[in-house]
């Protein structure tokens, strides 16, 4: 089985909004002006799926700044994992500048189906990740229901790419720290923070910590994939392409470039993600 844990879908309406959504929302702006690809309706995902052989999906919006934006979009991941329940799982997208609204509307999300909150995104969304009374609300409502945060992550070094950002590890492992109880994603391989889990005392930090392996075609070789498993464990690595910014077959290809143990491969295309949903 393959699961591809980090892909985005749109409502149909914002393909034909775009000028609008680009006006009234930082985080979409940047997408379009940084990449060509086109947003994609949960049908063209679903056609993406079939063509590679991908059964299930973990679908999710991106960092909104604009709340009538955001709930508009997670109404549409509502529909399109209750419309597709044997194939999709859905995030919830809010801002923890919300406050209130943001606790409320995960709590929405949550009652209507949903399993998870992100794609949080501080650099769009203008948060600090490592100050904890805006994130508080969120984390714990979270928690209380061991459903996992995803967390857009960066590296601070090397080559420039669309995706990146100032989420470096030292600010990702900080916010790691202030929140130990709740299952995190770390996407983008935590802008490469598990080789810092040679370390003892980061390793312990992440028992609750689970790493997708999205836009990596664009970033590593695909050694990265065994590397990865050696530094933080089998049991931590995700499946993502980051569809439809990148193209699930090409993600797809980067994982069987290199050959991995038939146990551990099975681990990062399904089965890691399927205990943290508990799908």
């Amino acid at each position: 089985m393959i699961i591809d844990a980090h892909c985005h879908i749109f409502p149909p309406s914002f393909l034909r909004r775009k000028e609008e959504i680009v006006e009234r929302d930082a985080a979409f702006a940047s997408l379009v002006t940084k990449s060509h690809t086109n947003f994609v309706t949960v049908d063209d995902l679903l056609s993406q799926m079939d063509k590679n052989g991908v059964d299930r999906a973990v679908v999710m919006g991106i960092g909104w700044s604009d709340i009538e934006i955001a709930t508009e979009a997670n109404d549409y991941i509502i529909e399109s994992v209750n419309d597709n329940k044997d194939r999709l799982r859905g995030f919830c997208s809010v801002n923890p500048n919300w406050g209130e609204f943001a606790f409320d509307e995960v709590k929405r999300c949550i009652k209507a189906g949903l399993s998870g909150i992100g794609e949080l995104q501080a650099d769009f969304q203008n948060f600090d990740l490592r100050e904890v009374a805006d994130l508080a609300p969120i984390m714990e409502l979270a928690r209380s229901d061991a459903l996992p945060v995803m967390v857009h992550a960066s590296e601070p070094i090397g080559h420039g790419d669309p995706h990146k950002d100032s989420t470096t590890p030292e600010k990702l492992y900080r916010f790691i720290q202030n929140f130990p109880g709740n299952p995190i994603i770390c996407a983008h391989w935590g802008g490469g923070l598990p080789f810092y889990s040679l370390m003892p005392e980061v390793k312990e930090s992440l028992k609750l910590v689970y790493f997708d392996c999205a836009v990596s075609p664009s970033l590593y070789t695909p050694e990265i994939f065994s590397v990865a498993t050696e530094s933080v464990g089998a049991g931590k690595i995700f499946f993502g392409s980051d569809f439809p910014f990148v193209d699930m077959t090409r993600a797809l290809e980067h994982v069987g470039a290199v050959k991995l143990v038939p146990d551990v491969e099975a681990n990062l295309l399904s089965n890691n993600i399927m205990k943290v949903l508990r799908w």
